[in-house]
């Protein structure tokens, strides 16, 4: 039997969830995005009609220019500087939306790849920071609430850890998943690839928890997608290779902020009321082509 990644804690008060299943009923419930590129706005569109939408981001004239679009098409926004590598900033965000209603959705999207920033900078960000909105929001959501972490295909693509790896990725405090020896091992591209795997297993093992609250957690893992990043991706030095992903995959052309705005309102939605703790991988069959040695799967 496969080794599950958690550890016991006392179960909420059967009371106090109650009560906050009682508020979350009475209210369509907020939406937290945090990143907000071509994923994280056409997610917003996706699921915010009609409701507060929180969006977070780093960048704040990238924060400021997309939370004005939306606004412009009649949502209700309220956005948010986030540095997701800081719990202090986190936890702000997580009472800021906690501040605005029961928190029904949140989506992570937020990420650097490696085309835009040195391997210290991804394991903060996309390691680190998943960790932190897992541990912190894992403590708002609302009964009924559901969260999706975009993590990446790189993470299936990788070389396969051994267990005590998957298991420090899974449980280790997210104030100390830099200290681990074995990040050491991935240096350049490779530490996208451990990062996005890192993100798999910690909504895995945050699964447990979100689930004490009545809450589901999914991670998502998107293929070569038409957005901003993935077209820097494709300019750049792994271009090629990516571009050979495409041809060699079932469906043959890049994936569009649609597809995985789809497939996000799918996990967050009712029809996913069984499904927790697990990723979705959403490639257009770029890893089963791998799998089956049509093509080498490198970033």
């Amino acid at each position: 039997m496969a080794e599950l990644f958690f550890e016991a804690d006392d179960l909420l008060d059967p009371k106090t969830v109650r009560q906050e299943v009682k508020e979350a009923r009475m209210s369509p419930g907020v939406v937290v995005v945090i990143g907000v590129g071509g994923m994280g706005q056409s997610i917003a569109r996706r699921q915010g009609a009609g409701r507060k939408v929180v969006l977070a981001d780093f960048d704040e004239d990238l924060l400021s220019t997309a939370a004005e679009a939306l606004r412009g098409e009649g949502y209700d926004v309220a956005p948010h500087h986030v540095d997701v590598s800081s719990r202090t900033s986190v936890t702000a965000l997580a009472e800021a939306a906690a501040s605005l209603g029961p928190v029904a959705e949140i989506v992570h999207t937020a990420g650097l790849s490696p085309v835009q920033a040195p391997p210290a900078a991804i394991l903060a960000v996309d390691l680190v920071g998943v960790a932190l909105v897992l541990e912190v929001f894992g403590g708002v959501v609302a009964p009924g609430g559901a969260g999706v972490v975009i993590a990446s295909m790189a993470g299936h693509g990788l070389a396969p850890l051994d267990p005590e790896q998957e298991r420090a990725l899974a449980l280790t405090p997210a104030d100390e998943l830099l200290d681990l020896a074995f990040l050491d091992r991935y240096p350049g591209p490779g530490s996208y690839g451990l990062a996005k795997r890192g993100n798999q297993l910690r909504v895995q093992a945050a699964s447990a928890e979100w689930g004490d609250r009545g809450a589901r957690i999914n991670s998502l893992s998107p293929g070569i997608i038409s957005t901003p990043m993935g077209q820097q991706e494709l300019a750049g030095e792994s271009g090629a290779g990516m571009r050979a992903m495409i041809d060699a995959s079932a469906v043959k052309r890049l994936g569009t902020p649609a597809d995985i705005a789809d497939a996000v309102a799918f996990l967050l939605g009712p029809a996913a009321s069984f499904i927790s703790g697990t990723d979705l991988l959403v490639d257009g069959g770029v890893i089963a082509a791998a799998r089956s040695g049509r093509v080498n799967p490198t970033r």
